[in-house]
């Protein structure tokens, strides 16, 4: 409840009335806005021009009087299009992409046919990387090598006496080249030389012969032993067939000539003592014809026909039993295996897989050898191929940056006219080091089909134009090309040359014309 006003109550809110009062009077003229209060016409003023100048700007930027935008869309007065004369070397080239690998691969597989047992692989697996040359062993299948030799006729059978072939010729000549003499390559025949070089090269891989057949071995020992006995049975008929052509001997005609004269003295001897006697007289001269007739034979020709039937029979057992021991000789000469050699030709090759295991079974591709130099294998379309030739040379690129020089060696046409074309190419000699950059990469491989020799003046084909006469020509640009028609320009008559990648190679016929030169090439 409030009570009643007195007069000092009444002083009082006065006093504070007027307080108020004057401090409503000094925050208008000190506050923050007392400075625009004070200058309100200066900052409007201000704020118009402003406004005026924003609107200026706009409306300069965006309208445009009709006259202005009929400038605007008239073209400039046209320049010409000129382009500079160059100096360089020009090359039209067929580019394309080429494998890394090793120079022909081939799949290698072993004859296994003649092998009593099954073709296990025993050892001499070679790893990866591994050279092969002549005399290498590629493989040992049931104990027995697989012996590398040059060559480019695959085994397809054993070699044995008597047969004949390129086989065989083969086979003599590749001996030769390791050093052992097989015979004269010139004869086609598996002989007896050639036979007996086999175990030479064996002994050179550090294995044993191929073993012989025992059966063949056992002919011949019986064949042997019939040459013998038919040889002591000639010897004994040769013998009787002698006695019997030359007749009695000296001493046996003497034995005879004293026989006759014994018996003429005792006849001689009993006519004179008892000639009466007549039964030993007769005795006695029975005695001498006997003698006498005894003696006769001695002077007769012998008869050597059974003589010479017994030892005809003997020789023509010795004949026979030679044929049997030369046949027998032959079965057992040494033999060359097909499934014991490998022939490569240019070797040494390299391993570049292995599908072989030591311990399984051989069966199908026992590895994959290629050449032991780096080649590389790509392909081109027919157009491009046919402009390629064997001998060309080529730049790759290698993974570097920097390139090396490589020669195309052979040009394969596709199965289908369609197919492309296989390009094989041999590097210039790599480093080590460069050739394990590249194995097994891909690479950029640019062949020139035709260049010019060294550095030439060229211009675009588009700065050519014919002449009256058919003649080419270009336009050489003296004064400002942005002259446009107006600008100063001289007709040079060139010879054309090369044409790659755009440029045309030039030499001027009148006129003159240096690197750097413009020329028109569009107006």
């Amino acid at each position: 409840m409030t009570g009643p006003t007195t007069a000092s109550d009444a002083a009082s809110d006065s006093a504070v009335g007027e307080e108020t009062a004057n401090a409503a009077r000094r925050s208008r003229w000190t506050g923050p806005g007392a400075l625009f209060r004070r200058n309100r016409p200066l900052w409007v003023t201000a704020i118009v021009a402003v406004c005026a100048l924003v609107a200026g700007l706009v409306v300069g930027r965006f309208v445009v009087s009709p006259a202005d935008a009929a400038a605007n869309t008239t073209a400039p007065a046209p320049g010409l299009v000129t382009v500079p004369v160059a100096f360089g070397p020009l090359s039209n080239d067929v580019t394309i992409r080429a494998e890394v690998g090793y120079a022909d691969p081939v799949d290698v597989q072993i004859d296994t046919a003649g092998l009593p047992g099954a073709a296990v692989v025993t050892g001499q697996v070679p790893s990866v990387g591994t050279p092969l040359s002549a005399l290498s062993v590629a493989l040992e299948v049931a104990g027995r090598p697989v012996i590398v030799l040059p060559g480019d006729l695959p085994s397809y059978r054993t070699l044995r006496y008597g047969v004949a072939g390129p086989d065989v010729v083969q086979f003599k000549w590749a001996m030769r080249t390791v050093g052992l003499d097989a015979g004269d390559p010139a004869n086609n025949v598996f002989d007896e030389q050639a036979a007996a070089s086999v175990a030479s090269l064996y002994a050179q891989v550090g294995y044993s012969a191929p073993a012989t057949d025992d059966t063949a071995t056992a002919a011949l020992r019986s064949a042997q032993t019939a040459v013998s006995s038919a040889e002591q049975g000639v010897t004994t008929a040769q013998t009787a067939f002698d006695k019997a052509r030359t007749g009695a001997s000296d001493v046996e005609k003497r034995e005879a000539d004293n026989a006759v004269s014994s018996a003429q003295r005792a006849l001689d001897q009993a006519r004179a003592q008892t000639p009466d006697d007549g039964a030993k007289i007769g005795d006695l001269q029975d005695a001498l014809d006997l003698a006498q007739l005894k003696r006769r034979q001695l002077d007769t020709a012998p008869d050597t026909g059974s003589a010479r039937a017994e030892l005809d029979a003997a020789r023509a057992r010795l004949s026979e039993a030679t044929v049997d021991l030369a046949r027998a000789r032959e079965a057992a000469l040494p033999v060359f295996p097909a499934g014991e050699v490998l022939y490569l030709t240019s070797l040494p090759r390299r391993v570049d897989s292995v599908d072989a295991r030591r311990g399984a079974e051989l069966k199908g591709v026992a590895m994959v050898v290629s050449g032991a130099t780096v080649a590389l294998s790509g392909s081109a379309s027919e157009a491009d191929a046919r402009l390629l030739k064997v001998g060309d040379k080529a730049t790759a690129d290698l993974p570097d940056g920097s390139t090396h020089a490589a020669t195309i060696t052979a040009l394969t046409p596709g199965k289908k006219s369609s197919d492309r074309w296989t390009v094989a190419l041999s590097p210039d000699p790599l480093t080590p080091d460069q050739v394990t950059a590249v194995q097994g990469q891909n690479l950029r491989v640019t062949i020139p089909v035709g260049a010019t020799q060294g550095d030439v003046l060229n211009v675009p084909l588009a700065a050519l134009s014919a002449g009256p006469g058919g003649e080419e020509r270009v336009e050489v640009v003296e004064g400002d090309p942005r002259d446009g028609d107006r600008a100063a320009t001289r007709l040079i008559t060139v010879e054309t040359g090369l044409a790659a990648d755009g440029a045309v190679e030039v030499k001027p016929v009148e006129g003159s014309l240096s690197p750097g030169d413009l020329v028109v090439v569009g107006r």
